[in-house]
């Protein structure tokens, strides 16, 4: 898809109530110095939960405290997507989990699970370093949701073990199990019109036999995407474009 004939999407934690707004802060700074907007140019204002502020810019104010004068020209709300689609993302080494979640955001995650699976060689601990983890990831979420021009910012949930994982998708309306061995296709399956859908993409070495288990014990199904293998920090983001086909969903 080609973004430049779109407006740029900038992040705010509450929309405009007035017919003017002013964009300040990191957004403002970014729209000033980095983009260089001008006046007359559009931009759109999102909250990250579906509602929208088509804006155009009447005044810049360059400098060290930057802001963007905005006139608001229309206001929109997406209703939450149907079916919310989960994706655990299992933690990868290096950049590959952000580069998962960046891809999965671009495709149309509606939230993302990091999961600590028994073969992960990234470790995700309680203390500062999990943290920053996590913070990472969420940034990441934001800046590819605004690349993709999405109104939704996928929410990154606090990290859970295999456990966790396996209430989660208890209580889902699907929940499947990314296996390039597993019997069925997701073609054969029937998706669920509301609800979670919920992805499960395992680490680099693989999803052990007590982790499927477990994951299968809780109403998971294995599904193959194809015949090859694909990498963690990939896989989810084409799920999501066969998802999209078969649902419709990005339609």
């Amino acid at each position: 898809m080609n973004t430049e004939s779109t407006p740029p999407v900038f992040l705010v934690d509450e929309l405009p109530a007035g017919p003017r707004a002013v964009l300040d802060g990191e957004e403002g700074r970014h729209a000033a110095t980095v983009r260089r907007m001008r006046a007359g140019e559009r931009l759109t204002l999102t909250d990250g939960a579906g509602s929208a502020a088509e804006c155009v810019i009447e005044a810049v104010r360059p400098g060290r405290d930057a802001a963007v004068d905005l006139l608001v020209e229309q206001r929109r709300h997406e209703p939450p997507p149907r079916p919310r689609v989960v994706v655990a993302q299992a933690l990868a080494k290096g950049d590959r989990g952000e580069l998962a979640v960046e891809l999965a955001t671009e495709a149309g995650a509606d939230a993302v699970l990091p999961w600590r699976a028994a073969r992960s060689v990234a470790r995700w601990d309680d203390g500062p370093r999990g943290a920053k983890a996590l913070a990472r990831w969420r940034s990441t979420a934001r800046a590819a949701a605004k690349q993709a021009r999405r109104a939704w910012v996928p929410a990154v949930l606090e990290p859970v073990g295999t456990a966790g994982l396996a209430a989660v998708a208890e209580e889902s309306a699907l929940a499947l199990v990314l296996d390039a061995a597993a019997a069925r296709g997701l073609a054969e399956l029937t998706l669920p019109d509301d609800g979670d859908l919920l992805l499960v993409v395992g680490p680099e070495g693989g999803i052990t036999g007590d982790e499927l288990d477990a994951l299968t014990g809780a109403g998971a199904i294995p599904v193959r995407l194809g015949p090859t293998v694909l990498r963690t920090s990939t896989a989810a983001a084409v799920a999501l474009g066969a998802l999209g086909v078969l649902t419709g969903r990005w339609s």
